[in-house]
């Protein structure tokens, strides 16, 4: 266990009060670390805390990334109660679908606001706490939260969305040439399909066919997203820096 214990780690899970962002913060919490979700909703962040709690120390603290200011005042709350952030889990997201004649201008505002450039200015504002963390044995961790959609034309006309995290995944190289001498490594999980409300229309739709499409004939759970988060989180991964992991049985590679 000792490449994957977080005992005495902190962790900040943005988007953590459901769907991967929740799977996520139960990992960490159950590998040892004491984890920061943050929502918009203070009632979403109550709701995650109760559910969590009975794995170990977890705080909400509700926060709308979508603006710097936000993203800002957020890892200043943070700072204030603690000296460093070991793990910032850049996971709060957004997508829209509307044909191509029909896709709104504000849709690409508000996608590629929270999807691409809320976790580069929340990495940017974390920055005196993770440098504060890391060690050339043991950096600090920023893990993104890309998809494979960004790896992968979408079959579904999520313009904006798709384009985001391919953004995303090329930030992620960026920030982890440029943060690894600073003690801190920058990776991405492209998932596949799992429940979350995001999916949770199309899986209704067509959840049987998607899961056929996998090699592994299912949809993501949560342990699988738990664990990826642990892998990155732990000292097992010390030395992986810049990589965009899919979590998707598959899918990617068969296609």
């Amino acid at each position: 266990m000792y490449l994957f214990d977080l005992t005495g780690k902190v962790a900040v899970v943005t988007g953590g009060t459901r769907g991967i962002g929740l799977m996520m913060a139960r990992g960490l919490l159950q590998a040892g670390a004491s984890v920061y979700v943050s929502s918009r909703k203070p009632e979403a962040g109550e709701s995650a805390v109760a559910e969590l709690s009975g794995y170990g120390r977890v705080v909400s603290l509700p926060a709308d990334l979508a603006s710097e200011q936000e993203c800002v005042r957020l890892a200043q709350e943070v700072g204030r109660a603690e000296e460093r952030v070991h793990i910032l889990v850049n996971n709060a997201g957004t997508t829209w679908g509307a044909a191509l004649e029909d896709f709104p201008s504000h849709a690409w505002d508000k996608v590629v606001d929270l999807n691409l450039k809320t976790p580069f200015y929340l990495t940017r504002a974390f920055l005196p706490l993770l440098e504060a963390a890391g060690t050339a044995d043991d950096p600090a961790r920023v893990i993104n939260i890309g998809s494979i959609d960004g790896l992968r034309v979408p079959e579904l006309h999520t313009y904006s969305y798709s384009a985001s995290k391919a953004g995303l995944h090329q930030l992620t190289r960026v920030l982890a040439r440029e943060l690894g001498p600073r003690h801190i490594t920058v990776n991405a999980v492209a998932p596949g399909p799992f429940e979350s409300k995001m999916m949770a229309a199309t899986l209704a739709a067509a959840g049987d066919q998607i899961a056929a499409a996998s090699p592994l004939g299912r949809i993501g759970r949560p342990d699988d997203m738990a664990g990826v988060a642990v892998f990155l989180s732990g000292r097992g991964a010390a030395y992986v820096t810049g990589a965009v992991i899919p979590v998707d049985g598959g899918i990617w590679a068969a296609s």
